[in-house]
C-alpha cells in the first residue's frame, strides 16, 4: 500500500464529493438574485413563488456544502502535512480570507434570505440575496487563488523549504487566477442553469405546476444561454494559459510525445496513450489542429511530453479522456443552447418533448464535466504539488498507509450516509411542489403613498 497514492485518493474523492454542492449553491445563488429581481420589478407573483422553492434546494446544498467541506480543511493537516508547513505562509492566509469573508457574509445574511421575508423590507431582503451571492463568489475567489498559486506559484521566496509571501498581489493574481476563476464560476452558473432546466423539464413532461415550471425553465435557459458560449471562450484562454505555464500538462492532456519541430501537431480527437511506451494508440485527430489552437499557426510549435523526464511527466491517459470528457460535455451544452434558441424562435419551446427530455438528460452533466475538469487540473499538475517546486510524494505526511485506509474508509461512509440524505432531502422537496398558496409578503410604497385599492378607486372617482 502506497501512503502517497492513498492519501491522493482520499483527498480526490473528498473533493469530487464536496465540489458538487458548492458548484450548485454558486450557481443557484445567481438564479436567486435574478428572480427576487424580476419579482421585485414585474410584481409577477410567480417569481416570488419561484424563489421561495429553489431556495429551498439552495438552503439543503449549502448545509451539505458547509459540512463536507470541514472535512478538506481537516486533510492538509493528516495526510498532506510537510506541505501544508512549506506553504501555510500562502496558502492558509487565502483559506482565512475565505473564511472571514466568504463565509462569514454568506453565514451572516441567510438568515435573513430564508426566513426574513416578513421581517425586514423587500429591499432589504434582495440586498441580503445579492450578498450571498457576493458570498458565494467571493468563496469560489480564495479558493481558486489558492489552487491557481499551486499551478503557477508567484509572489513568492524560498527559504529554508518554505514559501515566503513576498508580494500578495502577485501570489493571489498569479497567472493561472483570471482563467481558473472565471473557468469556475462559469462551470457553476451553467451546471446551476441546467439542473434548473433539467428538473423543471422532467415536471412539464408530467404536466404538473406547469406555468411554475415553463417560468423557471425561461429563467435557467436564458442564464445557460449566455454562460454556455461565455464557457467555451473562457476554456480556449485557459487553454492557452496552461500552454504558456504548464507545457507538461498541456502535452498530457493532448496526448503530444514528439516536438513538432517545423511541421503542425495535430489536434487529436481520440487516442490511447500509453505511458510505458511513450506513444498513442488508435489515433484519430485533425491535422495540425493543435498547432492552429495553441499558436494560430498551421506549424506551430507543441513541446512534447517526451521533452519532460518520465518522473515528471503526467498521466497522460487520465487527463487524456477526462479533459475530452469535460470539452465535450460543454460543448453538448452549447449545442443543446443553439437548439433551444431555435425552438424559442419557432415559439415550440414548451412543446418539443424531445427537448424537454434532453434537458432531462442533460441534467447531471454539469456536475460530471466539473469533476472531471478538477481531475484534469490536478492530476495535469502531477507529479507536482506545487508546480515545479516542490513535489506531490515530499508534502505527504509521515504516516502509516493503514491508517489512510482506515480513514478513507470512515469518509466513504460518512459521504454514503451524507449523500443519502441530500437526495432524501432534495427528492421531498421536489414531490412537495411549490408553495402556491402562502400569502404574500408585506409590499413597501414610498412615504405617503396610498395603497394600490385606494389607487384605484381615485381613478375611478376622476
Amino acid at each position: 500500500m502506497d501512503v502517497v497514492l492513498l492519501s491522493r485518493l482520499q483527498f480526490a474523492l473528498t473533493t469530487a464529493f464536496h465540489i458538487l454542492f458548492p458548484t450548485l449553491t454558486i450557481g443557484l445563488a445567481l438564479y436567486l438574485v435574478l428572480v427576487e429581481f424580476l419579482w421585485l420589478r414585474t410584481r409577477q407573483e410567480i417569481y416570488y413563488r419561484m424563489y421561495r422553492f429553489w431556495v429551498k434546494i439552495f438552503a439543503i446544498n449549502f448545509a451539505v456544502g458547509v459540512v463536507s467541506g470541514i472535512t478538506l480543511e481537516f486533510e492538509f493537516g493528516t495526510n498532506f502535512a510537510r506541505f501544508s508547513q512549506a506553504v501555510a505562509n500562502v496558502v492558509a492566509p487565502l483559506l482565512a480570507y475565505e473564511g472571514m469573508t466568504a463565509f462569514f457574509l454568506e453565514a451572516g445574511f441567510l438568515g435573513i434570505m430564508l426566513f426574513g421575508w416578513n421581517r425586514v423590507p423587500v429591499a432589504i431582503h434582495f440586498l441580503a440575496t445579492c450578498l450571498v451571492g457576493l458570498g458565494a463568489m467571493l468563496s469560489a475567489f480564495w479558493i481558486m487563488a489558492a489552487n491557481a498559486w499551486m499551478q503557477t506559484p508567484a509572489g513568492y521566496a524560498l527559504v529554508d523549504g518554505k514559501f515566503m509571501v513576498t508580494s500578495f498581489w502577485e501570489a493571489i493574481f498569479n497567472p493561472s487566477l483570471p482563467t481558473h476563476l472565471s473557468h469556475m464560476l462559469l462551470a457553476s452558473y451553467e451546471t446551476a442553469a441546467f439542473a434548473v432546466a433539467g428538473i423543471s423539464g422532467y415536471f412539464l413532461l408530467k404536466g404538473s405546476h406547469e406555468d411554475f415550471y415553463r417560468r423557471s425553465l425561461t429563467v435557467a435557459l436564458a442564464l445557460a444561454f449566455l454562460m454556455a458560449p461565455l464557457q467555451v471562450f473562457v476554456g480556449d484562454r485557459k487553454g492557452l494559459t496552461v500552454a504558456r505555464h504548464q507545457p507538461a500538462k498541456l502535452a498530457a492532456i493532448e496526448g503530444h510525445w514528439e516536438t513538432n519541430v517545423g511541421q503542425g501537431a495535430p489536434l487529436l480527437l481520440l487516442a490511447i496513450p500509453d505511458m510505458a511506451e511513450a506513444r498513442n494508440h488508435l489515433e484519430v485527430g485533425i491535422p495540425n489542429g493543435l498547432s492552429l489552437l495553441i499558436t494560430h499557426s498551421l506549424k506551430g510549435t507543441i513541446p512534447g511530453l517526451k521533452e519532460f523526464p518520465p518522473e515528471d511527466r503526467p498521466n497522460a491517459l487520465l487527463v487524456f479522456w477526462t479533459f475530452r470528457l469535460m470539452a465535450g460535455i460543454g460543448f453538448l451544452m452549447f449545442g443543446i443552447m443553439v437548439w433551444g434558441g431555435f425552438l424559442w424562435w419557432r415559439k415550440r419551446l414548451f412543446e418539443c418533448r424531445v427537448f424537454l427530455k434532453a434537458l432531462v438528460f442533460a441534467q447531471p452533466l454539469g456536475f460530471i464535466a466539473t469533476v472531471t475538469g478538477w481531475v484534469t487540473a490536478e492530476a495535469g499538475r502531477q507529479p507536482w504539488v506545487v508546480y515545479g517546486l516542490m513535489r506531490t510524494t515530499d508534502g505527504v505526511s509521515p504516516i502509516a498507509a493503514g491508517n489512510v485506509v482506515w480513514s478513507l474508509t470512515l469518509f466513504v461512509c460518512f459521504f454514503g450516509l451524507i449523500g443519502a440524505s441530500y437526495f432524501y432531502y432534495v427528492l421531498k422537496t421536489l414531490r412537495l411542489g411549490p408553495d402556491l398558496t402562502s400569502p404574500l409578503p408585506p409590499v413597501q410604497r414610498p412615504s405617503g403613498m396610498p395603497p394600490p385599492e385606494e389607487q384605484l378607486e381615485a381613478m375611478e372617482a376622476a
